[in-house]
């Protein structure tokens, strides 16, 4: 009988772990899906990690494994996905707001065939109009530069075990699961879902955070900002001849302007245009210092749990 792993990361998720692992246990016994769950602390300040212990103990196929520190959601992913003992896994956040009752239609699916199974939000649920129109710009943005939909993509999904070989096989520290998942390409199926209300718990994103995760996404997995240096140049060129033009014009109708106004207009403009584009190709060579240092995306700092599956 095949396995299925679900990988949960969790950071500061205490509330939500004692509540996820029965859930899931009670969906997914009552349609007979063997399966384990692989809890990934990134790096909590709170006790998630005890909560995670005591989880283990009432049952088998549960596993925990602690971060040293905070590497962020990417870094946890990628160690569940390096943790995995089942012939598919899924990956879900802790608070349940990718519903258990979900996995078995993606779990069907991948029982006919399909490799890759996307979650697809139907509806996000209850989000401040800040928050939903900041998540659909990054997607617009990101669906754009990568050349794949993903306006209503998730971290929701279930991936077989050949495609979690071919995604652990890339070498890049600073990973974008989401934006992975698809570029590795493979036989796909999406399943939609509706974000349920956070129950327990507070969310640890907010407009800063946010931001910070969109723009190092962007830049991890796409060249083309680069392209914009070059479109900023264009534009400047264009604007200085046009603005050549017009004192030239305005100099010989007599009512050319006085003192150092187009000069100044000039520096700012092609001043503004030099610090955005020296900022875009900034953000990629300290991704390229990232990468060059070879460090480990995670240090896993304890472990809890039986990690063999009969």
């Amino acid at each position: 009988m095949s396995l299925l792993s679900i990988i949960i990361p969790a950071y500061n998720e205490a509330e939500s772990i004692e509540h996820i692992a029965p859930e899931l246990h009670r969906v997914l016994d009552e349609v007979n899906i063997r399966f384990e769950i692989i809890f990934i602390d990134d790096g909590s300040t709170d006790d998630t990690y005890e909560k995670i212990k005591e989880q283990s103990k009432k049952a088998s196929n549960i596993h925990g494994y602690r971060f040293s520190r905070n590497f962020g959601k990417e870094s946890a992913i990628c160690a569940g996905l390096q943790k995995i003992n089942g012939d598919c896994c899924i990956v879900m956040d802790s608070d349940l707001q990718h519903p258990p009752g979900t996995i078995p239609k993606m779990y069907r699916l991948w029982e006919e065939g399909y490799e890759i199974v996307e979650g697809i939000k139907a509806h996000r649920g209850k989000e401040s109009v800040i928050n939903k129109l900041f998540s659909g710009m990054f997607y617009k943005i990101i669906s754009s530069m990568s050349g794949f939909d993903m306006k209503t993509s998730s971290d929701f999904k279930l991936l077989d075990k050949r495609v979690v070989n071919e995604l652990l096989q890339l070498k890049e520290r600073n990973a974008f699961f989401r934006g992975l998942s698809f570029w590795v390409g493979f036989r796909s199926a999406k399943v939609e879902y509706n974000v349920a209300p956070r129950q327990y718990g507070k969310t640890k994103w907010n407009i800063l955070s946010l931001s910070k995760y969109a723009i190092g996404n962007i830049v991890n997995f796409s060249a083309k900002p680069l392209q914009l240096v070059t479109g900023i140049g264009v534009i400047l060129i264009t604007a200085s001849f046009v603005l050549i033009i017009q004192t030239i014009v305005r100099y010989f109708l007599g009512y050319s302007l006085e003192g150092f106004t187009t000069i100044i207009l000039l520096l700012l403009l092609i001043g503004g245009g030099l610090m955005i584009s020296l900022g875009i190709i900034g953000l990629y060579i300290a991704k390229i210092y990232d990468e060059v240092k070879q460090r480990p995306r995670f240090i896993i700092s304890e472990s809890t749990g039986n990690s063999d599956i009969p």
